[in-house]
């Protein structure tokens, strides 16, 4: 067991023959390490109850959402109230922010008394008076014509529920231009602690009530933007200081705790992204039993005697409204067991909260001396005759209570900073912890015990007690502060964003266009003119099972090309059997001349038929070169441009197949006796109509994008013929070239084109392609960041080297398997190493909505190929297989989805299906070449 490793530890404090009587007497107070770290694993358990959906109903510690879903980042600034209220007095503050690396806050606050008839009367009277008192205050401030935001630290269970979005609105004041998206919340009280026993507040809404307060009135308004409890107001004061802190703790009149929770954990919830400040109610851990082998009589006593009994059962062992009252039925125990005070017993010491806990601060002082006589002069004013005897032994009771409430409290601190840290996959965690509380403010040694305890119950965690300077009032400015400046960047955000979502009539308007231009493209008139040129293939027919021999297939399409060996063998069915080998192109070579290049194509080639033990031999050969080419016939292919990288000289407007069989001619290493020049999606589209007859339509998305499709030989003008169908390469990736994408693209789109190879050029390819999305997402990123919306503005050199932000990071980034903090360690390798959960969530969705519009417009093109192909047909409905392949639609995990959604809504008519090639640029290949010999041999071509 993990505690067994523990070093031994003995109470620090000198121990006589005083101490350890008292010491036996109270040996149930004294929990050993192993005890200690059973309570942990057990909070711990209790934590994961209450996250749970299933078990929350019963659960005793709670886990309530809270809805901040941020601490603070330094830029928050602006004025806000803030309404501080969790006991018999309040404050009401003025918080200025300011941010932009000024990180300064300065407050105006007062304090004003609940009477007596208030705290004993009803919710109405309450909130009445605290309208009333917040009145005076903004009279007293000159600001009662502004309305301020306000948090309000209500520091009681509740019950939050985040309940709608308001729009963006302008106050009349015009001091809050940038409110938007703010969210509105109903806090239930679930029940009074701290001696509080108003009538007619539980179970309703405290925003409601004081709104409804505060509108009676009629002379002043306020936005009630924030209700917290004094733990979040903690730990988001001490935020502003230190972004590491990430956990909120209270040890005071009472104790809780809250932290920064996963919102994938957090089932009460929907959504799964980011993460969201949750509130423990730590208070009633035990009330279901789970403290019961450690709970002693004295324990029960206090709760048998208390406002609530059987509730907040933790809260009684550790806080200053019960402290006191422990140590004082331990002397009045120990006194009627004659032990102290010569068994003699004061109506004083008899009186339930006259030991105040406010003696145990003095009584444990630092000085031995002074916490003896502290001890004596409180016995006395108790009525009793101490001994030194006597004034030791409770000094020492008090030692033994207050470090049994410190280690408690330790015990589930541990609890929930291991959740952190495993929500983190950190080896080591680095977390701060902002504290508050009379109890851990005023005690002289709680805070040290508290300290040294977590750090032997968790010693792999580095953590830092910072404690909070100016209460939770602060902290309730502080929620509101970052409340808006996230709706102020989510609303900056999304305005960006918005440029890059397309709508369905937007989408329809890609449709049209693209027919327009296919039409433009198939015509003899217009092709010239035309950004999509539609270039014959002269392949006419699918395979129809026939075909056999030994075929050889070159795939050349990236800084990578394979040599393939295909035999087709026709037995029972068409049997095809592939060898393959993969070689390289250095970049020299791709940009070098076109004589270099086919050189050491060939030569490749010729290596593979040594490894294949074929050397000399005479094959066929299909040749998938994936770069827009001009054909006339089949063995024929004439470069039009050099796409994806590659820049070798002296082959634009050259017949590639005359390029390599010349580069066969001077290596004489084999010969080629026909070579079918084969484009990688029409070999997906052979590939996959070998196994679905329907399929008509090749698709590519990968590192571009392409599509082709079997069109009726009398709408190709610019072949002779028009008997049967031909395949037509698209060659969609051009679309827009002439401007008809232009209003459809943003400033990323336009930032990546202009560092592109080929500015103005592939522009439809340029928001489609894998070669591209990872560079608009760099870019908008970018622009996040400059503005502040991102990486708290902070730049990373990384980030500015194009190229970076692979588009691999997108499917890895999007994944639904995918926890936010394995997209923390993608930006993390891209040198953000400072980025946040937060930062994650954005990412991804900057990831989505670029991913996103790349599957509509892809869907936009194919809805317009296939109403082409069902209006050539003349048929209503037509139904038709598309054969598709491409890292980009393979990975990506909702890439296809969406593409499949947007063509069905821009093309109702047709029923299309999907099926995913088995290597169309290799195995197409071949079948191309051998459909091609067939039709040869029957002297058909």
């Amino acid at each position: 067991m993990l505690a067994s490793t523990l070093p031994a530890n003995p109470f620090t404090e000198h121990h006589d023959d005083h101490d350890q009587k008292v010491d036996k007497y109270l040996h149930q107070f004294k929990l050993s390490d192993e005890t200690l770290m059973e309570l942990s694993m057990r909070f711990r358990r209790e934590m994961d109850k209450g996250l749970c959906r299933d078990t929350n109903p019963t659960a005793a510690v709670k886990m309530l959402p809270t809805f901040v879903r941020s601490t603070p980042d330094g830029t928050e600034q602006g004025e806000f109230l803030a309404l501080d209220l969790g006991g018999s007095n309040f404050r009401v503050l003025l918080v200025k922010v300011k941010g932009n690396g000024e990180q300064k806050v300065d407050m105006e606050s007062q304090i004003y008394d609940i009477p007596e008839l208030v705290m004993t009367g009803s919710g109405s009277e309450l909130f009445d008076h605290i309208a009333e008192c917040l009145a005076d205050f903004v009279e007293k401030m000159g600001i009662k014509d502004k309305k301020l935001p306000l948090g309000f630290t209500f520091s009681f269970p509740c019950q939050q529920t985040k309940l709608d979005e308001t729009k963006s609105t302008v106050h009349k004041t015009g001091f809050y231009p940038h409110l938007s998206l703010l969210t509105s919340y109903q806090s239930i009280l679930m029940s009074w602690t701290k001696g509080f026993r108003l009538s007619g507040v539980e179970g309703k809404d405290v925003v409601s009530l004081l709104r409804n307060a505060i509108k009676k009135r009629g002379d002043f308004d306020t936005d009630i933007m924030a209700v917290i409890s004094d733990t979040v107001g903690t730990m988001m004061t001490c935020g502003f200081d230190d972004r590491h802190c990430e956990i909120g703790l209270i040890v005071g009149t009472g104790t809780n705790a809250c932290y920064m929770e996963q919102m994938r954990n957090l089932q009460l919830l929907d959504g799964d992204e980011g993460q969201m400040c949750v509130n423990t109610e730590w208070g009633a851990f035990g009330d279901d039993g789970a403290l019961e082998d450690v709970r002693t009589d004295i324990d029960r006593e206090i709760d048998a005697g208390s406002l609530n009994p059987g509730k907040q059962l933790f809260e009684k062992m550790i806080s200053g409204m019960y402290m006191g009252e422990l140590v004082r039925l331990i002397l009045v125990k120990m006194a009627r067991d004659q032990l102290l005070f010569q068994g003699n017993i004061t109506p004083e010491l008899l009186t339930t909260g006259h030991f105040s806990t406010n003696y145990i601060y003095t009584i444990e002082s630092d000085k031995d001396e002074e916490g003896l006589a502290s001890a004596e002069k409180v016995l006395r004013d108790m009525g009793l005759d101490p001994t030194a005897e006597d004034c030791a032994a409770t000094r020492r009771i008090c030692q033994i209570v207050s470090t049994r409430a410190a280690r408690l409290c330790a015990t589930s601190l541990a609890a929930v900073m291991r959740q952190i840290r495993d929500n983190k996959a950190a080896e080591k965690l680095r977390i701060t912890i902002g504290v508050d509380g009379s109890v851990y403010k005023n005690h002289p040694k709680f805070s040290r015990r508290l300290n040294k305890m977590v750090r032997r119950l968790v010693p792999d965690c580095d953590v830092r007690f910072l404690q909070s300077q100016h209460g939770s009032g602060k902290g309730a400015a502080m929620v509101t502060a970052v409340a808006y400046r996230l709706a102020a960047q989510q609303a900056e955000r999304q305005r960006i964003l918005d440029t890059l979502r397309l709508s369905r009539e937007q989408l329809f308007e890609v449709k049209r266009r693209m027919t327009e231009e296919m039409a433009r493209g198939l015509s003899k008139q217009t092709h010239d003119q035309t950004s999509v040129k539609m270039l014959p293939t002269y392949v006419r027919s699918t395979p129809d099972g026939t075909e056999q021999g030994d075929f050889l297939a070159l795939d050349l399409g990236g800084s990578s090309f394979r040599v393939l060996l295909v035999r087709l063998r026709h037995e029972k069915k068409l049997k095809v059997n592939m060898h393959q080998k993969i070689y390289s192109i250095d970049q020299e070579t791709m940009q070098g001349t076109g004589e270099e290049l086919f050189n050491h194509i060939v030569y490749c080639i010729a290596d593979f038929l040594d490894y294949m033990g074929m050397r000399g031999a005479s094959l066929p050969l299909g040749f998938t070169f994936s770069f827009p080419c001009d054909q006339t016939k089949l063995d024929e292919g004439i470069l039009l441009k050099w796409t994806k990288g590659f820049k070798a000289s002296g082959c634009e407007g050259k017949d590639v197949v005359k390029l390599l069989k010349e580069a066969v001619q001077r290596k004489q290493k084999f010969d080629l006796n026909f070579v079918a020049v084969v484009n990688d999606t029409v070999g997906t589209m052979m590939t996959c109509a070998y196994e679905d007859p329907r399929c008509e339509v090749g698709l590519i998305v990968g590192t571009g994008t392409n599509a082709c499709y079997m069109e009726e030989m009398q709408n190709i003008e610019t072949v002779e013929g028009n008997e049967g169908r031909m395949c037509v390469n698209v060659e969609w990736g051009a679309f827009g070239e002439n401007g008809e994408l232009d209003d459809f693209c943003t400033e990323f789109d336009h930032a990546v084109d202009e560092c592109s190879n080929y500015p103005g050029k592939q522009r439809y390819e340029k928001l489609i392609s894998g070669m591209y999305l990872g560079e608009i997402v760099r870019n908008v990123l970018l622009d996040f960041t400059a503005k502040g919306l991102l990486f708290r503005g902070k730049m990373s050199e990384r980030l500015k080297t194009r190229g970076i932000f692979e588009t691999k990071f997108l499917s890895q980034i999007e994944s639904d398997r995918l926890a936010m903090r394995q997209v923390r360690s993608i930006l993390q390798h891209l040198g953000l190493t400072g980025s946040t959960c937060d930062d994650s969530v954005l990412v991804k969705e900057v990831c989505s909505v670029v991913a996103r519009r790349a599957a509509q417009l892809c869907g936009a093109g194919l809805a317009a190929l296939v109403d082409k192909i069902r209006q050539n047909r003349n048929q209503n409905q037509l139904s038709i297989t598309v054969g598709v392949d491409g890292t980009l639609y393979k990975t990506h995990p909702h890439f296809s989805s969406i593409m499949q959604e947007t063509l069905q809504d821009l093309a109702p008519q047709c029923e299309v299906t999907f099926l995913k090639s088995e290597d169309g640029s290799g195995k197409g290949a071949a079948l191309i070449t051998a459909v091609a010999c067939r039709f040869k041999s029957e002297k058909l071509l």
